[in-house]
């Protein structure tokens, strides 16, 4: 297990804006959610702010997670936007800080001793990096002085990256899966469906039980009102290991994030 458990399930803001995005977060925090996940590319820090301000949840009980944006990667511009991340945020600092992805500013060497050095000014308490390749993965360990936490991927039963998780569980680095119900495609595989009606539950609660039963995988689903509250009551829901097996067969390198395309608009 990696040094500091991160919290399962986190709540994802991506596409969350303003109120409703204020009112996604508080609801996540009332359900029992202590993670949760924002980013600069997603201009909703602020929002996620007000949730926390807002919220009777003691702040050290919520394992919060900002990304740098690819345009920000140069080191004085990782510095200067991280501190105003944590400005918007309305908090000294954060859980974990990720490397968005690893394109645009992107230097390795430059980039990645920038992020210890915000550790060092106790800024963040990790450093995370988000859709990495396993060799770029290690390159990251290599080069920094910190600890990776997290490697953020794209991840769903049509996309289980199982040499991705592997490798990085071998590291003792957690895969936090976005995209964990397939942008709720999920709900249209025959076998989720199946599974789904021998438990009275629904397929994306399916999908995310299978994500819960994977070792390093924390899924952060994205999600508003009930559904928020059904994706975490998917905890409680046990797979049998047949289940499991049919859902593990699924797998078939579907991705739904073109990384061409998705460092400047996801």
């Amino acid at each position: 297990m990696p040094p500091t458990e991160i919290p399962q399930p986190g709540l994802g803001t991506s596409g969350h804006e303003d109120e409703a995005c204020t009112e996604a977060v508080l609801t996540a925090l009332e359900a029992g959610y202590r993670h949760i996940d924002t980013a600069q590319m997603y201009d909703n820090e602020a929002a996620v702010g007000r949730a926390l301000e807002e919220s009777d949840v003691d702040r050290e009980d919520i394992f919060l997670a900002t990304k740098v944006h690819p345009e920000n990667l140069a080191r004085e511009d990782v510095l200067e936007t991280t501190e105003a991340s944590l400005e918007r945020l309305g908090v000294e600092r954060v859980d974990l800080l990720y490397v968005h992805w690893p394109t645009g500013a992107y230097d390795p060497e430059e980039t990645l001793p920038a992020f210890d050095e915000v550790c060092d000014r106790g800024w963040t308490d990790h450093v995370g990096v988000s859709n990495f390749t396993t060799d770029l993965l290690e390159e990251a360990i290599e080069i920094l002085e910190a600890p990776v936490l997290a490697n953020q991927v794209e991840l769903h039963p049509e996309l289980q990256q199982d040499d991705l998780v592997s490798s990085a569980r071998e590291r003792d680095v957690t895969t936090v899966a976005y995209c964990p119900i397939a942008k709720a495609e999920v709900n249209e595989i025959d076998e989720l469906r199946e599974i789904a009606d021998a438990h009275d539950a629904t397929p994306i609660q399916v999908a995310l039980a299978w994500h819960y039963g994977r070792e390093g995988v924390v899924p952060i689903p994205k999600g508003t009102g009930d559904h928020i509250r059904e994706n975490y009551a998917a905890l409680e829901l046990e797979l049998t290991d047949d289940e499991r097996e049919r859902i593990d067969a699924l797998d078939r390198g579907q991705r739904l994030v073109d990384p061409d395309e998705a460092a400047w608009n996801r």
